[in-house]
């Protein structure tokens, strides 16, 4: 493999050649069925298994090994077989939306006109947290996250209410990676743009039967296989490959869909006369975070004026301007609060080491730029 993926790894007829395979249900043998490729487990079965050490560890290699190197992609049907918590906490979705209306937040849905609830896992835990326990308690989430990312994860959630006529997503791949530019991406070595896919798990959980005219998501099974796919995905081809091959699921109220980020998928569209609401899961690994917590507002302050300096007397040079602010200031987006920090232009907001570049580049006194900085953290505030 090539320490860097570039435009000539892109090659169509290596993803066809992935996204032609078959599941075959001798290889999954707590799965009930297969549906268009997509792994199909029922969830009365799945319970039953939980808590038997040789069964349940033989259960998370399955799923494992479906979300790695089998079609990337699963559904739990009934995985929430009490609807009375689904809609009660469909209830408390209603309201937060009602209520953030009036408080003028909703912003930077990348979604297009529909209702959005940014962190919707802790707005649900605030407001009523017997519901939150019984939702987020459901054993049949711990192991899907748990067979994707081991036991130490770290849950985020978003609530995307999808009105009829609401128009199909381009296909894309997921959070981190899918995230960023092309421009950027290509700067990633690619065995990080690999590892990429096995830091975070994407679920969703009906809170309405979604019937294919509704659109529920569009996936490519086997896609997630392909390794430059995060350069791939916004190449024509690719997008013509996958409007003509991808497959759609029905799902009923409190089925379960999981999938690898780097799954080719996007939200269908919603031909029916009914909403299409999910809440939309994104599971973390715990090990994306440094060893230490570092005051970057602290250290960007202080060398500030050095730099402001350098610049005024001989200039500073790009590549090492770019090298101090990489050591000391925050150059991804994420974690944030999407309700006040949210992206502009694009599936990100601006990090903090653009802030400063700006700054330098704007020659703005020290005061202006710490004043920035305090009102860039509480943007991001939950």
């Amino acid at each position: 493999m090539k320490a860097f993926f570039d435009a000539s790894d892109v090659r169509i007829e290596e993803f066809e050649q992935l996204c032609s395979q078959a599941v075959s249900l001798s290889d999954y043998p707590h799965a009930a069925g297969i549906e268009s490729n997509v792994l199909i487990y029922e969830s009365a079965a799945l319970r039953a298994l939980i808590g038997e050490e040789e069964a349940e560890r033989a259960l998370l290699s399955e799923l494992n090994k479906c979300l790695r190197s089998g079609p990337g992609v699963l559904v739990i049907r009934s995985m929430y077989n009490d609807h009375s918590v689904i809609d009660a906490s469909t209830k408390l979705f209603k309201d937060i939306v009602r209520e953030e209306r009036e408080q003028g937040f909703g912003l930077g849905d990348h979604f297009g006109n529909n209702e959005r609830i940014w962190n919707s896992f802790q707005k649900v835990c605030i407001k009523d947290p017997k519901t939150f326990v019984a939702y987020y308690g459901n054993p049949l989430l711990g192991l899907v996250a748990t067979a994707w990312l081991g036991p130490f994860y770290q849950i985020t959630a978003q609530v995307n209410n999808v009105k009829p006529g609401s128009k199909a997503q381009s296909p894309h791949r997921d959070y981190h990676l899918g995230f960023q530019a092309s421009d950027d991406v290509i700067r990633f070595p690619a065995p990080i743009q690999i590892m990429s896919q096995y830091l975070t798990l994407q679920g969703a959980i009906a809170h309405t039967n979604m019937p294919l005219e509704s659109g529920p998501t569009l996936l490519l099974p086997f896609s997630q296989q392909y390794p430059p796919g995060y350069i791939a995905y916004v190449h024509p081809e690719f997008v013509d490959y996958f409007n003509a091959n991808c497959v759609q699921l029905p799902l009923q109220k409190g089925d379960g869909l999981f999938f690898s980020p780097a799954l080719f998928h996007g939200a269908g569209t919603n031909h029916s006369t009914s909403d299409r609401l999910a809440n939309l899961l994104q599971v973390s690994s715990a090990f994306g975070r440094p060893m230490e917590s570092i005051d970057t507002q602290c250290m960007i302050n202080a060398v500030y004026p050095v730099i402001l300096d350098m610049k005024r007397e001989k200039g500073i040079k790009d590549r090492f301007l770019n090298d101090i602010l990489a050591a000391i200031a925050d150059g991804y987006s994420f974690p944030t609060n999407l309700d006040t920090d949210p992206p502009k232009g694009g599936y990100a907001p601006i990090p903090e080491k653009q802030l400063v570049l700006r700054a330098i580049e704007d020659l703005w006194p020290p005061e202006k730029l710490r004043d920035a900085l305090k009102d860039y953290a509480g943007r991001r505030r939950a």
